[in-house]
């Protein structure tokens, strides 16, 4: 099978550009998580690393403000990006979606897709198909106008892993998106990347989509060359190269992808960026439960603020085997070594090579310890640096001559001189003759054999490299400037504005309503109402979702983030008549399908749920009837989970009549793994650690089923059933993300104000700073407890920050704010929260952000 387009060609061989086989290194880069006076440099800075791609996701609900709204303008015109990128000499792997994950919002999804019951995202179902439709409608004509030859876009991804997500029909969804492709004239190679490694279920199997894997290994596996070889060889055998478009960001992994066959590389998040205003997205990597921070960081070779960290240097090295090596290297095919490899550190468990083309082979030799030690090439003792990967070279035909061995990275190579990488003693054997050559800093070290110049350069001063003479000098780059931190400086002196942001009324609802109802898709919401509480020692909250700050008569509850979980509140302090207040922020949506929370599936909407008033509380510990093995007619009669049997792992019923007068909660504690629940022979509900509850309608008589798998060494289940009335009328507001942004950007009266700032909690403060542009980007970093912070600059929201008593955080550092170069003043929404601790806002510290310095002059090593 060849893929071809217009001049982008695929098959087992590789990757072909205008007829040039290319090995592609890919650094992601989104437009979206940096400001648009940095696009040029970000992707100038990508260019000198070597990497020669870029892959960039299109977020449909970034450019889709509200249904039917358009936003290409600003940070949102990728247009421009791609037309910066095609100016630096990048290529580029657009990855319009639809969904995108990428902990984004929703996974890009729209929030209002989640209104309409019959939508079922990422089917293939009509409604779905027709939303889809219209953003390609939009996206795809700036992709087809700007694919390869008169643009930068070399390929387009359709979906994104779609083999973690229950899609009932892959192969009638992906030819959809396909045809969509096809229809806006899409020419160039449309790829689906497999997230877990299952090519079906990411390609549904359709011609013309061509399969892409992600691979997130350890980078300390042993195990990584076989799983990797294996995929190589699955596509060669569909006549398709191995694209590995996601994958980690260390190059001693890379090395090892290389080796064992990847014709594209491509480490997510090389170039890191920043999660603005109220983009990140929730509960991510089966993790349930976990917020993503402004930091949008998992160590790249380039930090968010720019900083070039040393993985930058070890990409530069690579770039150079890559060029030296060429159509060699480009056109090689996995195998394993030929010569044997032995090792006295820990290594790979089944080392890669590549026949290279032309002849010789290219072997990695991965050192997964920190220490350096020896290794065994075909006979011949080499040193081999800890943590590295040298790509050693057997067997190489030169002009007239054969290298028989290299014991380090070739990053040059002439008729008459080879350039090698190494930080410790490099052994060469030309024909019968061999050497070993130190690695000396600030000195390249030379050995002439055979008439061929053997030059050896530390990986410092390689990463430096321009060019060799015909007398054996190299080139190289000045030594880049230190990066520079500036001081920070504590900020006390603010001023606090008077009013706050307008809320729009969104009218009395019987039950409360999604925020996402009320046209409220990013921003907050608050609900009122009033409850008699006479006699009531409980309420329920059920489908509470993002971050729920409740207060009960006046009492202002802990900040809820419990995703949907029922949670469980003593009123038995209040009496009669109580104002029920709750302000529910919307942190983002979920990008991952997680069944384990209600708020975590994909297309969730956001809200405080249902609260309700627990009237009583029944134990179900007894009178449970068994079906399953052993049990006959009558059925036996058995505590929860109290049967015993020898057979371990098998299914067991438990069945249970109840009357149910009102709405009820049955809840399960003791749930270690997930269980079946079914009412009057209905559908199963999965019950889960995270959520053991189910609710159940009001009936004359209900029969509930729950079959578990028999574990008699689990800790055991105990039922009780609560029956619930509704709380009801409840008055609504919404303040969405334009509105909060409108009345943070404008001016307003305001008072002076010195920190340290105390609240109640539940109070709000809006802060002003009065800071000019800058030349350089600032963090800003907060000293506070029990508060969060909403920050606004350059006339768009910055990000958020939570302290004191949060939920579990990923990305980067959850405590930072970042104002990029350029973007002046600053505002803040400060909000106490209940917990331990008083809440208050001691000291803001503003620093400059870490920049890369210049890269000097150019300089000879002799």
């Amino acid at each position: 099978m060849t893929i071809v387009s217009t001049g982008v060609e695929l098959d087992a061989a590789g990757i072909r550009i205008d007829g040039r086989p290319k090995l592609l290194l890919c650094a992601s880069l989104f437009y979206f998580r940096l400001p648009r006076e940095q696009w040029r440099a970000r992707l100038e800075q990508v260019r000198a690393s070597g990497y020669t791609c870029v892959d960039v996701y299109l977020p449909w609900n970034h450019h889709e403000l509200s249904p039917g709204r358009w936003s290409f303008d600003g940070r949102r015109d990728v247009a421009a990006f791609l037309d910066l990128a095609h100016e630096v000499g990048l290529s580029v792997i657009a990855r319009p979606g639809p969904y995108i994950c990428s902990e984004w919002d929703g996974g890009a999804l729209p929030a209002w897709l989640g209104l309409d019951p019959e939508v079922r995202v990422r089917q293939n179902e009509p409604r779905y198909l027709a939303q889809v439709a219209a953003w390609f409608d939009q996206a795809l004509p700036i992709l087809a106008e700007r694919q390869h030859p008169a643009g930068p876009v070399i390929m387009v991804q359709l979906e994104n892993e779609l083999d973690f997500f229950d899609c009932a029909d892959r192969t009638g969804y992906l030819t959809a998106l396909r045809d969509q492709a096809i229809d806006h004239g899409i020419t160039v190679p449309l790829i689906a990347c497999a997230g877990q490694g299952d090519i079906a279920g990411a390609t549904g199997d359709v011609p013309g989509i061509v399969a892409a894997c992600n691979f997130y290994p350890d980078d300390g596996s042993p195990h990584i060359e076989e799983e990797v070889r294996r995929y190589a060889e699955l596509l060669a055998d569909r006549g398709l190269p191995l694209l590995v478009t996601e994958t980690n960001r260390r190059h001693r992994t890379l090395r090892r992808l290389l080796a064992s066959g990847a014709s594209l590389i491509a480490p997510y998040l090389q170039s890191s960026g920043w999660n603005f205003g109220y983009t990140p997205s929730t509960g991510n990597w089966g993790d349930p439960a976990n917020f993503m921070s402004h930091d949008y960081d998992f160590g790249g070779y380039v930090s968010p603020t720019g900083q070039e960290r040393p993985e930058y240097a070890e990409a530069q090295v690579l770039a150079h085997v890559l060029t030296a090596l060429g159509s060699r290297l480009a056109l090689a095919t996995s195998t394993v070594p030929r010569s044997e490899v032995t090792a006295d550190f820990p290594t790979s468990s089944s080392l890669s090579a590549l026949d290279l083309h032309g002849g010789g082979q290219l072997i990695a030799v991965p050192n997964l310890g920190d220490s350096p030690g020896r290794a065994v090439v075909g006979g011949v003792s080499v040193a081999v640096a800890g943590d590295s990967c040298p790509l050693m070279l057997v067997d190489l035909p030169l002009r007239g001559r054969t290298l028989r061995l290299a014991s380090a990275d070739l990053i040059a190579m002439t008729d008459t001189a080879l350039v090698f990488s190494s930080a410790v003693p490099v052994t060469v054997v030309i024909g019968r003759t061999q050497v070993e050559i130190p690695a000396t800093a600030g000195r390249a070290e030379h050995q002439v054999v055979d008439g061929i110049t053997l030059v050896v350069l530390t990986p410092a001063e390689a990463a430096r490299f321009e060019s060799v003479r015909p007398d054996g000098t190299v080139e190289l780059a000045g030594v880049p400037d230190e990066a520079v931190l500036g001081s920070s400086t504590e900020v006390r002196a603010v001023r606090r504005r008077v009013g706050t942001a307008r809320a729009k009324a969104a009218g009395t609802h019987r039950l409360p309503p999604s925020l996402e109802s009320l046209g409220a898709y990013r921003g907050r919401g608050t609900y009122s109402a009033t409850a008699n509480l006479t006699g009531v020692d409980e309420l329920l909250l059920v489908g509470a979702s993002d971050l729920v700050d409740l207060s009960i008569a006046g009492v202002v509850q802990p900040t809820i983030a419990g995703f949907g979980a029922a949670q469980r509140l003593d009123v038995r302090a209040v009496q009669g008549t109580a104002d029920l207040e709750a302000t529910v922020e919307i942190w983002g949506h979920a990008n991952f399908d997680d069944p384990r929370l209600p708020a975590l599936r994909l297309g969730a909407l956001r809200g405080l749920g249902r609260l309700w008033k627990v009237r009583g509380v029944q134990d179900l510990a007894a009178s449970w009837t068994v079906q399953g093995h052993w049990a006959g007619e009558p059925a036996p009669l058995r505590s929860l989970g109290g049967w015993s049997s020898t057979r371990v792992g098998v299914p067991i019923t438990y069945t249970h009549r109840l009357e149910l007068t009102t709405t009820s909660a049955l809840h399960l504690s003791g749930v270690d793994q997930p269980v079946l629940v079914r009412v009057d022979g209905g559908e199963p509900v999965t019950v889960h650690r995270e959520n053991p509850w189910v609710m159940l309608p009001a009936a004359f008589v209900s029969e509930v089923s729950v079959t578990l798998i028999h574990h008699p060494s689990g800790a055991g289940l105990h039922a009780e059933l609560l029956s619930l009335a509704p709380v009801t009328d409840w008055t609504c507001a919404v303040q969405n993300d334009e509105l909060l942004t409108d009345f943070a950007i404008h001016e307003a009266e305001t008072t002076d104000l010195e920190l340290p700032l105390t609240l109640e909690p539940g109070q709000e403060v809006w802060l002003d700073l009065d800071l000019p542009a800058s030349d350089e980007g600032r963090l800003l970093r907060l000293d506070g407890t029990q508060v969060r912070v909403t920050a606004w600059a350059g006339g768009e929201c910055l990000g958020r920050i939570w302290t004191g008593d949060r939920a579990r955080f990923s990305g980067g550092d959850p405590d930072v704010l970042w104002l990029p170069a350029g973007w002046s003043g600053l505002t803040l929404l400060v909000r106490g929260l209940a917990g331990s601790g008083t809440p208050v806002l001691r000291t803001l510290r503003l620093g400059a952000s870490t920049s890369r310095g210049g890269r000097g002059a150019a300089a000879d090593v002799t």
